[in-house]
């Protein structure tokens, strides 16, 4: 604004004019904050607004410096018309202009005269009138103006004596003022009356009539003064020194005694009135509300107890009871919008299109309670927002993880101090509806302490049977929770209690095989990354040869949070190589990917070079997805010892031990000396020491590990398997067979070893992962044995 009217600053730099008549055609500024200028006096205001600022270039451009005042009707409105204003302004003298840093101007003025607009010129770009000066009319005799002016003198010392905001100076120079019109003016500047008295005393031309009004409006200016006077003490009589901060409240009884009023003089009770008066509240809140605004009457102002009224009461009245918004049950939006902010997942997006079209024929449905499963960074928070953006509806997140205390839920009762509703009535008076979507992230990851368990806490809130008639500790009353979807998400599903989990519709979100990452990568994370780093204007390209290096040397995770992550270290340097080197076009393939990245955090070191004795390639399902593990054993001299390494846990400790007893059983069919224990020690060792391993689907892969090692037999390298085995030599079906298959496609290796059992879950692995790979399917460890094992 300072940049368009910037000749305002020359202007304010000018000396003193000569003495210039004023002009029949004046700009004005439309003044707000109750500020009414009378002729005579000298103001300071701000100029902001843009049409005041050229009425200002305007007046200057003239080089009269003569601007007319003209008070708005309504301050708030910004950008007030004609109509607006009030027809009689005061023609004033621009003395000083003053730029301050935030682009305004300060501008001191001196009124000079009335004026009364005629006819509009311009009000488009500023403010443009025609005007006629009002001048005094004197239709009294010198004795009754000095006489008015002696009267208006009295009172107008009373009135100061009582207000206190009348400063002494001004009262002197009313004593020196002998003019009846200026002194009247003068007088008009200095009361604290509504725009309306003031406007009007403008508008009256006559000194003697002006003076006039001016008493009488001292007189009942005075009056309230000397009756709010007479309340104070009276006040001060009755409180004793203990009971000082109750003055406000005792002052407004008095004053209801004076004026014998019955209405609310109580602001804040007037307010919670009104808005209990105005609102769309049940029958049980309205009751509620209305004796807590019966116990706040009665309570001390600034009293504890009050305060912690107010505040409950502000809860209760500003919870969204009876507001909802209105659901989109269009199948075809819903999948559009899921497809566009979520690649894959089709059995979630397949469950919740099938809840809309329910919803749709059934609008009385009781919302469920969903639990998204997955590894990280696979989607599971997102979904929840893509869901409530599907719908229409208001989404609010709530993180679970490390919670201890059930009153984070319930919330606490009004008897503690800083008392406040739980977590979930806090998330619905944040979203304004009651039919948000509410996301309970990490539920896997609650503790229990002394102050409660909050998964207890949690069962009411998610039982469809129960939610109804949701109570808050400190709410006292029932809030509906069964119009809310409530969706879960966790990485496992172990530490999750069995009554929350039995509440819960789980749906399993397993993790992104790599041709889906490269999908993703190249329709949302590359697309976002670019133009996140200034990069969208440039010719950067990058392959899904690269894409594929960076998921398998730099990443290895089920999710895409640490692709996105390394992407975005990537582009960093890409933007630093375009504005050093001036290159408009950067194309990023696998042959210089590591450039960008560095060494890889990842190499293909799982599957071993070659068929190696003692070394068998299990899976293993991780939070992450799956894993390749090497399984190694080596029978030293000894006396029959068994030794287990690795950071195994009790499962998969146990499975060593009915592994080397069916290898025990087996020994003779490969010419092996079935007392092989008494003699030799038998160390069994799975790498990478440092995570924590457990499990019973290791057992086929330990059997074959310590028959290799004992009949001297190679395991092929390209070979992975997983099992869990029984002392009879049965393969039982195990978890995680798509995450496991993935993660053996992920290091070349093209066959695997399942549980017959297991056949079923194959439909879970893509196509695209199937037909590059074989699957044997087995009933026993022999079959394992037959298959794993290089036999001369």
């Amino acid at each position: 604004m300072a940049s368009k009217f910037e000749k305002l600053e020359e202007y304010a730099k000018l000396g003193e004019r000569g003495k210039v008549s004023i002009p029949q055609v004046l700009s004005a500024i439309p003044l707000r904050s109750n500020l009414v200028v009378f002729p005579h006096t000298v103001i300071s205001f701000f100029v902001g607004r843009e049409k005041s600022l050229a009425s200002l270039e305007y007046s200057l451009e003239k080089r009269n410096r003569f601007i007319l005042l003209i008070t708005q009707k309504d301050s708030a409105i910004e950008d007030p018309a004609v109509e607006d204003l009030y027809d009689v302004g005061t023609v004033a003298e621009i003395l000083q202009l003053l730029k301050l840093p935030d682009g305004n101007f300060k501008v001191l003025v001196q009124g000079l005269k009335r004026a009364k607009i005629d006819e509009v010129v311009e009000s488009d770009a500023l403010f443009l009138f025609k005007i006629t000066e009002l001048k005094p009319k004197y239709k009294a005799d010198a004795k009754k103006l000095k006489a008015y002016m002696k009267n208006v003198q009295e009172a107008i010392r009373n009135y100061a004596e009582l207000s206190k905001n009348i400063p002494v100076e001004a009262l002197s120079a009313l004593e020196d003022t002998s003019d009846p019109d200026k002194f009247a003016d003068l007088v008009c500047s200095l009361l604290q009356i509504s725009v309306e008295k003031k406007e009007d005393l403008l508008k009256t031309v006559d000194p003697v009539k002006r003076l006039d009004k001016i008493l009488t409006i001292l007189f009942e200016e005075i009056g309230i003064l000397e009756v709010e006077d007479g309340i104070k003490k009276r006040v001060k009589q009755r409180l004793e020194k203990n009971q000082k901060e109750y003055y406000l409240k005792e002052k407004l009884k008095a004053i209801r005694e004076e004026l014998g009023a019955e209405e609310e003089t109580d602001p804040i009770i007037g307010e919670f009135k009104e808005k209990l008066k105005n609102g769309n509240y049940p029958k049980y809140v309205r009751e509620k509300a209305e004796h807590e605004i019966k116990k706040l009457r009665e309570t001390p102002n600034y009293s504890a107890e009050g305060t912690v009224i107010m505040n409950y009461l502000d809860w209760i009245l500003n919870l969204p009871w009876t507001n909802s918004t209105r659901d989109r049950l269009d199948l075809r939006v819903a999948k559009k919008i899921l497809d566009e902010d979520h690649y894959g997942l089709k059995q979630v997006k397949e469950r919740i299109l099938e809840y809309i079209a329910v919803r749709k024929l059934n609008p009385d449905l009781k919302s469920p309670i969903i639990c998204l499963v997955g590894p990280p960074g696979v989607g599971k928070t997102s979904l929840g927002k893509s869901l409530a953006r599907a719908m229409n509806r208001k989404f609010v997140r709530m993180s679970l993880g490390g919670l201890r205390d059930e009153a984070e839920i319930r919330g606490h009762r009004r008897t503690y101090v800083g008392a406040m509703p739980g977590r979930i009535i806090q998330l619905i008076r944040r979203s304004n509806t009651n039919n948000c979507v509410i996301l309970l992230d990490e539920v896997d990851k609650m503790g229990q302490s002394f102050q409660g368990d909050p998964a207890s806490a949690l069962l009411e809130v998610l039982d469809p049977e129960q939610n109804s008639d949701f109570t808050d500790n400190y709410l006292e009353i029932p809030f509906d929770l069964s119009k809310i979807l409530f969706i879960t998400t966790a990485n496992v599903l172990y530490t999750i209690p069995p009554a929350l989990r039995d509440r819960m519709e789980v749906i399993r979100i397993p993790g992104y095989t790599t041709y889906e990452k490269i999908k993703i990568a190249r329709g949302f994370l590359i697309p976002k990354l670019l133009k996140h780093h200034g990069l969208d204007s440039f010719d950067v390209t990058v392959t899904d040869s690269a894409i594929k290096i960076i998921i398998r040397e730099y990443t290895r995770e089920a999710g895409v949070r640490n692709l996105e992550r390394t992407l975005a270290s990537m582009f960093r340097k890409v933007a630093r190589e375009v504005l050093e080197k001036g290159v408009d076009k950067i194309r990023i393939n696998s042959r210089n990917v590591k450039k960008y990245l560095g060494i890889p955090l990842f190499t293909e070191q799982e599957r071993l070079p070659e068929p190696t004795i003692g070394v068998a390639m299990g899976l293993a399902w991780t939070e992450a997805g799956g894993e390749v593990l090497q399984i190694e054993s080596a029978l030293i001299p000894g006396k029959g010892n068994v030794l287990l390494t690795g950071n195994l846990g009790d499962i998969m400790k146990e499975s060593a031990q009915i592994a080397l007893t069916v290898v025990r059983t087996k020994a003779k069919e490969f010419r092996c000396d079935p007392h092989f224990i008494g003699k030799n020690d038998i160390h069994l060792h799975v790498p990478e020491g440092a995570i924590p391993k457990d499990g019973p689907s290791a057992g086929v892969s330990m059997a074959t590990s310590i028959i290799s090692s004992l009949s001297k037999l190679k395991v092929r390298n390209d070979i992975a398997m997983t099992g869990e085995i029984t002392l009879n030599g049965r393969v039982l079906p195990v978890g995680g067979i798509k995450e496991k298959v993935m993660a053996a496609n992920r290091v070349g290796i093209k066959t695997v070893i399942l549980p017959k059992e297991n056949e079923p879950q194959l439909s879970e692995v893509p196509e695209k992962i199937k037909k590059e790979m074989s699957f044997v399917l087995v009933r026993n460890i022999d079959e394992v044995f037959k298959s794993a094992l290089l036999r001369e």
